[in-house]
Order: structure tokens, then sequence, then C-alpha cells
């Protein structure tokens, strides 16, 4: 009997079709059977035998908890399980709605790429630029650009303006 029971625990494989946790209910009951015809197996062998037992989605959490320094009991190591178990299944829940912001995102990129590479830099990008304003720039006084735009703004403004006063401006060259 000893020999089947063990043989029923080292075959057994989880599959990702059932619940991880169903599944390792299914496991204790194996390991109980084992307990009942006293063969004894340390705790941390049971927890070590069912993270390599995790099915393959798993596999980043099973590397996971074995990286894990600090040793788990199995009540412990299965109250992760169920947490890990129902956040994917609430990510599966999200996962359509993040995938279509994820493609709202990446189109956004994409058309912000093209509009970059669009004339920017060029004379000709410049020169559509300054055609649109209409006003008198704030800084040098000339029309057609904007003080944002201005080529003598912080301190190097229009030499024959610099270093008067607005009070000491003339009319000529206020306008």
């Amino acid at each position: 009997m000893k020999k089947f029971i063990v043989g029923r625990f080292l075959d057994y494989k989880m599959v990702d079709s059932k619940t991880v946790i169903s599944q390792v209910l299914e496991l204790q009951l194996i390991l109980h059977e084992i307990h009942a015809e006293k063969m004894e197996l340390s705790e941390s062998f049971q927890v070590a035998a069912v993270i390599e037992k995790l099915p393959p989605s798993w596999k980043d959490f099973k590397n996971y908890l074995k990286h894990k320094c600090k040793e788990m009991g199995l009540e412990d190591f299965i109250v992760r399980l169920r947490i890990e178990e129902d956040n994917r299944r609430a990510d599966k829940k999200s996962g359509s709605i993040m995938e279509a912001k994820a493609n709202i995102v990446e189109k956004e990129s994409k058309n912000n790429k093209k509009r970059k590479h669009s004339g920017e830099g060029s004379s000709q990008g410049n020169s559509k630029k300054s055609k649109e304003f209409k006003g008198k720039c704030f800084n040098c006084n000339k029309q057609g650009h904007q003080v944002v735009d201005c080529r003598s703004r912080n301190g190097q403004g229009n030499q024959k303006n610099k270093g008067k006063t607005e009070a000491h401006m003339t009319e000529e060259d206020k306008f």
C-alpha cells in the first residue's frame, strides 16, 4: 500500500486547466495517506515538493518561491498560493481592459513620433510658426513672433533698446 501511495504522490502533475488550490488539496490528501501509513515527511520537504509540482504557467512564481531564503510552513504556503491565484484571476478579468489601454497608448506614441519627424527643426517648420503669429514680440518689439521664439531673449535684446528703461524709451523705440 505504501508504495502505491508514494507512486501517486510522485506521479501527480498539476495542470493549468484546474485551479491550483484544488490541486494542492488533492496533494494534501495524498500526503495525509502517506502520514496514515506512518511515513514521515518534513514540512519543508512537502512545501518544496508542491512548489516543484506547480503548473507550467506558474513558472515565474515557482522561481520566486525557490529563491526565497526564509522557509515557510505548509499553511503559509497555501495562503500565498491563494493570494497569487486570486491576483491572477483578477488580472484575467481586467486583462481585456488593460490591453485596450495599452493599444491606445501605443497608437498615440506612434502618432507623436510622426509629428516630431515631420519638418521639426527645418526652416519650413519655423517659417510656418512665425507666419501664424500676427502680433508683436514683447521682448524685442518686432512683429511676427512671440517672446518664446525670440532670438534676442534673456538680456540679449535689441541693441537699440539695450540699457533703456521703458520710461527712457522714445515713442520710436517702443514701436
